[in-house]
């Protein structure tokens, strides 16, 4: 997790939960996310949530989680679909998400040359099992292995697509809404977010009305692993937050 390339990760994640229409109504419906200052505040937040959440004492963990849980049970979005009104903690919307997380962070890093095995990498889904518990879901009710997470984004594509009343990530990319010091990051966003759309499966890539063919993976699969290299040579109390460096080194004691 304290890769840099996982960065692509995380918007891969927030692409593949898009296309969930309960998961995606439920963040337009609650959230500003065309006001630079809500925008970006969410951001941090998300982003402090997934450290802690990673790195963080049971204590802290804790701790975020039940303000997180607290946060989904008092909120509620419209399935126009249904007519029907829906709590953010609905299991089903949860349960995509976390898969959303996990196989974007697992792709993203295989593809990027982290070396994983097969064992390992059923060992990265399993321990992902307490990610769930954070926000309130248990542990039996998310995939325990790599073949169970392929099993249930399956069985769920049938009821995948992307809402129209969302502004396309592409083009919002194009005008992402930062804070004015972040202005110079601007140019890098789309880049960023196409590369992100890139590693995509092809059927979710046309689910967002965009072309999927193999030179799009082949072209994802080379841009990463140069990537990831040349972070590489970055030395490592440059290239890993100071979180990361903390469990590396309680890890290798």
């Amino acid at each position: 997790m304290g890769e840099p390339i996982l960065l692509v990760g995380g918007i891969r994640a927030l692409l593949m939960q898009g296309l969930h229409p309960r998961a995606m109504r439920g963040v337009l419906q609650n959230s500003a996310l065309m006001d630079p200052h809500e925008a970006w505040s969410r951001f941090v937040r998300t982003t402090e949530f997934v450290r802690v959440r990673t790195y963080g004492t049971d204590e802290e963990v804790e701790r975020a989680g039940r303000r997180v849980r607290k946060i989904h049970a008092n909120l509620t979005a419209h399935d126009p679909d249904t007519g029907r009104t829906f709590r953010l903690d609905d299991p089903a919307s949860l349960r995509w998400v976390h898969v959303g997380e996990v196989d974007s962070y697992l792709s993203v890093a295989r593809r990027a040359g982290v070396r994983l095995t097969d064992d390992e990498a059923d060992a990265f889904v399993a321990e992902w099992r307490r990610a769930a518990e954070v926000v309130g879901l248990r542990a039996e009710e998310v995939p325990g292995s790599v073949a169970e997470l392929r099993d249930y984004i399956d069985a769920e594509r049938p009821g995948l697509r992307f809402v129209p009343e969302a502004a396309h990530p592409l083009r919002l990319s194009l005008n992402a809404p930062l804070p004015r010091l972040l202005t110079p990051l601007k140019p890098a966003l789309p880049a960023l977010t196409l590369l992100a759309f890139a590693t995509l499966p092809r059927w979710a890539r046309r689910l967002y009305g965009l072309p999927a063919t193999p030179v799009g993976d082949l072209w994802a699969t080379a841009t990463l692993r140069t990537l990831h290299t040349g972070i590489g040579l970055v030395p490592a109390q440059v290239r890993y937050a100071p979180a990361a460096r903390r469990a590396h080194k309680l890890m290798a004691a």
